[in-house]
Parts: structure tokens; sequence; C-alpha cells
């Protein structure tokens, strides 16, 4: 009787994994956010679409996850989905940069009081433009900035040194752009 009652018990318990609603409740209530952050990874709204559904669609019938994880895994579906439709890579993987050059983005991204232009964020190369919205936007670290993209922690640290660089190149150009935050 004990044993019964012990696993009444535990079937009653809610899962500790998010389940399909849990992500289409997601998906919802936050379209707008989940679309820009698509929007804003593939520069084109068709492939947009398609990765904002795509990601949609592997949380549903993905891997199981925690629940308290189902937002920033259903961000994460969207970069995987929009990294396997641009393929972003670096160009510059050849270059002379040594690796010395260390930015500090905590210091840099006060000092753009969180607020990036837009224009100048999507004027990105595919390549800096997925490592900014990553590390930068979204906090993922360099390496699993360097595991989503297949590229090494040393491209990414380049790539986000020439994003910030064209970020503050085009703020030192035009103090009118229209800004967002993420």
């Amino acid at each position: 009787m004990t044993e019964l009652a012990h696993i009444r018990v535990h079937e009653e318990k809610p899962s500790q994994y998010a389940s399909r609603e849990d992500f289409r409740r997601i998906f919802s209530e936050d379209i707008n956010g989940l679309y820009q952050l698509s929007l804003l990874l593939t520069r084109d709204p068709v492939k947009a679409e398609r990765c904002f559904v795509g990601g949609l669609e592997d949380c549903v019938t993905g891997n199981l996850v925690f629940r308290e994880w189902a937002r920033s895994w259903a961000k994460r579906a969207i970069i995987q989905r929009a990294i396997l439709e641009l393929k972003p890579r670096s160009i510059h993987s050849n270059s002379r940069w040594s690796g010395t050059i260390f930015v500090d983005i905590d210091q840099l991204s006060s000092g753009l009081q969180g607020h990036f232009a837009m224009e100048a964020v999507l004027g990105f190369e595919d390549f800096e433009r997925f490592v900014f919205i990553m590390s930068v936007l979204e906090h993922y670290s360099e390496h699993d900035c360097a595991l989503l993209l297949g590229c090494s922690v040393r491209e990414v640290r380049e790539g986000r040194t020439r994003a910030f660089s064209e970020l503050m190149d085009s703020r030192r150009g035009s103090f009118a752009e229209p800004v967002f935050r993420m």
C-alpha cells in the first residue's frame, strides 16, 4: 500500500522538463523578441521567418530541456537555425591579428549605455554580426560562440573586436540613428 501511494504522489508531480506547450507559450509570448533576434541574425525577413519557425519546431520535437532553461533554449534554437541558414565564417581567420588585442566588453557596452544602432549591426559582415549578437547581446561565452560557429575562440575574439570597432565608427558618424535595446 505504501508503495502504491508513493507512485501516485510521484505521478502527480509536475514535470521538471519543458513541454511542447511551454515552448509554444514562450514563442507566442515573446514573438517580437524572438523574431527580432532571428531578423538581426539573418537580415532577411523570409530567412528570419524560416529560422523562427524552425526554432519552434526544434524546441517542440527536440530533446528534453529543463523548464527553467526553455526560454534560453528557444533563443539557442533560433541561433542554430540561423547558423545553418547563413553559414557565417570568419573571412579574417588568416589575418595578421596576433590575438593580443583585448576588448573590455563591459567597458565598451557600458560606454554605449546598452544602445546599439540597428543599422550598424545589420551592416556587419555575417560572422561579425553573429559573434556580436551571440556574445554581446545574448551573453554567450566565447567558447559557446566558437562551438556553435565552428571556429576558434581567437576568431570569436577577433570578430567581436571588428564588430565593436565598426560600431564605434558608426556612432562617431551619426548620433541621429535610431537605436534599439535587447
